[in-house]
């Protein structure tokens, strides 16, 4: 469970405090790890200790030591020395190497756990039943982010998030797929959405991932217990979806602030089809020409002034009033008219809406 790297540099560390040297061994007699420039023991031996009921024995100037999980033998210490200051040191560095297996053993169930509790996986008894085990809290504020890459991450974008965090056990740093990382954060008191925008905006400029158009950062609603955490993550990946439809200038998106976005990226496709045909007739907005469509984007930037928007525009009032009743001709809408302009506006997020469907299909 252990990596071999870690191991190292565990006996390393050891090393250097008690000036022994070190090596670790697998139930087979197969080197993990070592101190030693060159060690080499006969796989007998080894099996011999295994299959003894010593926990620790002397064989020929080394001190063996038996390493267990749940009274399940896991690794063989040895330590070069026959006095009882190696004894005691071995048993020191059994003692530690037992209590990373410990550790990471906890690390991995509390991964898998916070796995199934975000993907739905788990019965409610379930959740509180491990969470307990676990020591996990259930009635605490915490909020799901998600960052989403355009690459398949890599170990080093991981850490680094983690990093941040500085290795707090009450925060969760996981994925369930190739692209992205998952951060289940536990809020401090006074902490709400203006500090996990700010949050989020600081892990894209520690990965160097700011201002690429490629990477997104969305979080869910802020929930209250443990059970909830899944809708967080569920609100989180929704807001990555309609963030890239409708705010794809934005890289950092949080279900909140998805407005009618949100309602329309739940309408069926056969619907939005329909909509779209009362609305345009056999037209599509994509039929209208780049001149009508600047006009268009800038009159609703504009909250529908006509005044401010010709300014903008560099041209003529009479011009931009020319330019909506060409508008009105074509589809019967009159943006200056408030809900013609409502209708109008939906109808060009549902096209938007489907043409992004259509890229899923395919």
């Amino acid at each position: 469970m252990i990596s071999n790297q870690v191991l190292q540099n565990t006996l390393e560390g050891l090393k250097e405090i008690s000036r022994t040297e070190f090596c670790v061994l697998d139930t087979e007699g197969k080197v993990l790890a070592s101190t030693f420039a060159d060690f080499s023991i006969a796989t007998q031996g080894v099996q011999a200790f295994v299959e003894s009921q010593a926990d620790s024995q002397l064989v020929k100037g080394f001190q063996y030591f038996k390493v267990c999980d749940d009274y399940q033998l896991e690794y063989i210490l040895v330590a070069h020395g026959d006095d009882e200051d190696t004894y005691m040191v071995g048993k020191l560095a059994a003692f530690q190497i037992q209590n990373l297996i410990v550790a990471y053993k906890e690390r991995f169930d509390k991964d898998s756990f916070i796995k199934n509790l975000l993907l739905d996986n788990l019965l409610l008894v379930d959740i509180y039943n491990r969470a307990k085990k676990l020591h996990i809290e259930a009635d605490v504020r915490r909020v799901v982010m998600i960052l989403e890459m355009p690459q398949e991450k890599d170990h080093s974008s991981m850490e680094s998030v983690k990093s941040l965090f500085g290795g707090k056990s009450k925060d969760f740093i996981t994925a369930v797929d190739e692209k992205s990382i998952i951060v289940v954060k536990e809020l401090e008191d006074g902490e709400n959405y203006p500090e996990m925008d700010q949050l989020a905006h600081t892990i894209l400029d520690t990965l160097g991932m700011g201002n690429d158009g490629k990477t997104h950062m969305a979080y869910g609603t802020i929930v209250n217990e443990l059970k909830e955490v899944s809708r967080s993550y569920k609100e989180a990946r929704m807001a990555l979806d309609v963030g890239k439809i409708f705010f794809g200038d934005k890289e950092v998106i949080a279900y909140s602030s998805l407005g009618i976005g949100r309602l329309i990226y739940q309408l069926p496709i056969p619907l939005c089809k329909m909509f779209i045909k009362e609305i345009f007739g056999g037209k599509s907005p994509d039929d209208f020409d780049e001149e009508t469509l600047v006009t268009i984007d800038k009159f609703f930037e504009n909250s529908l002034n006509v005044s401010e928007t010709s300014r903008q525009l560099y041209i003529h009032r009479n011009t931009l009033v020319y330019r909506l009743d060409k508008l009105q001709k074509s589809t019967g809408l009159d943006l200056r008219v408030f809900e013609d302009a409502i209708t109008f506006k939906i109808a060009l997020m549902v096209v938007r809406y489907m043409k992004y469907m259509e890229t899923l299909e395919y």
